[in-house]
């Protein structure tokens, strides 16, 4: 097992290289308009569920996480890269990466399609349940008798939220190394996890708790911005107020991001050298 093999002072040494790596204008301007286009998406996607359907309002919960996992595992990608290089105290350029990472970002493309489709079909089978509660004298009957059915659908739909998040840690690293070589990096990807479920799923959660403390305490401070100082009500305005909120979201967010990255890449090393 991974923790009976190696100390917490292993972790510990991860955490705070892949730490003070993490502050770096470089990756900064990368993470930031990425972050920055995933809050458009779900601002966006909060502004339609105003005025829309219980059905199409559920799409707008799911689908900008969806979305925005697929942007963050092409960035997470280049975010890898250059924390190799760093390692390595090895020079280089952010245009050299990009142009070097082209293959190894459009392969990785590829790995968001499946949870996004299989997503719009759980959607689009649960809109039959939306229509069948609607029927006149029988919809309550249907619903009262087939309830479990929605609610495994939706779980469903959380589960590939969660898989879409744990994509970003488990292989933005093997995708930074193997590139397009798919059968190689799924290969890679299933023997590490396999090894030791549960020492791979800490290391998850540690990577996550800086992300999970900063979107906390983020929350606090703009719920409490908007009992006091928000204008709109289920609006455009309340809209527009979601989206200047959404910049100082992205930017204190952004060391956040890249620290889970590298410390994915501790991981790899980590569950690698056992």
């Amino acid at each position: 097992m991974i923790l009976s093999m190696m100390t917490w002072t292993d972790v510990e040494k991860a955490f705070n290289r892949a730490l003070i790596y993490s502050f770096s204008w470089t990756k900064a301007l990368l993470v930031f308009p990425a972050l920055v286009l995933c809050g458009i998406l779900i601002v966006f996607c909060r502004a339609l569920h105003f005025g829309a359907s219980e059905w199409m309002g559920m799409s707008l919960v799911f689908l900008p996480i969806l979305l925005s996992s697929s942007i963050l595992l092409s960035v997470g990608v280049l975010v890898i890269r250059m924390y190799q290089l760093e390692l390595k105290q090895v020079s280089w350029s952010i245009k050299k990466i990009l142009v070097g990472s082209l293959d190894a970002v459009l392969g990785t493309s590829y790995l968001s399609i499946p949870p996004i489709l299989l997503y719009l079909l759980l959607w689009m089978v649960l809109g039959i349940f939306f229509l069948m509660k609607e029927i006149p004298a029988v919809g309550h009957v249907f619903n009262t008798i087939l309830l479990f059915i929605p609610f495994l659908l939706i779980l469903g739909s959380i589960l590939l939220c969660v898989f879409s998040v744990a994509l970003l840690f488990f292989v933005a690293p093997a995708a930074a190394k193997f590139s397009a070589k798919r059968i190689q990096l799924a290969k890679v990807v299933v023997s590490l996890f396999r090894r030791d479920i549960f020492g791979s799923l800490i290391l998850f959660f540690v990577a996550l708790f800086p992300i999970g403390l900063l979107s906390l305490l983020l929350t606090w401070a703009a719920a409490l911005t908007n009992v006091n100082f928000s204008y709109g009500e289920r609006s455009w305005t309340l809209a527009l107020e979601w989206f200047f909120m959404m910049f100082p979201f992205a930017a204190f967010l952004t060391p956040a991001v890249v620290f889970f990255f590298q410390f994915a890449v501790e991981a790899t090393r980590l569950r690698s050298s056992e």
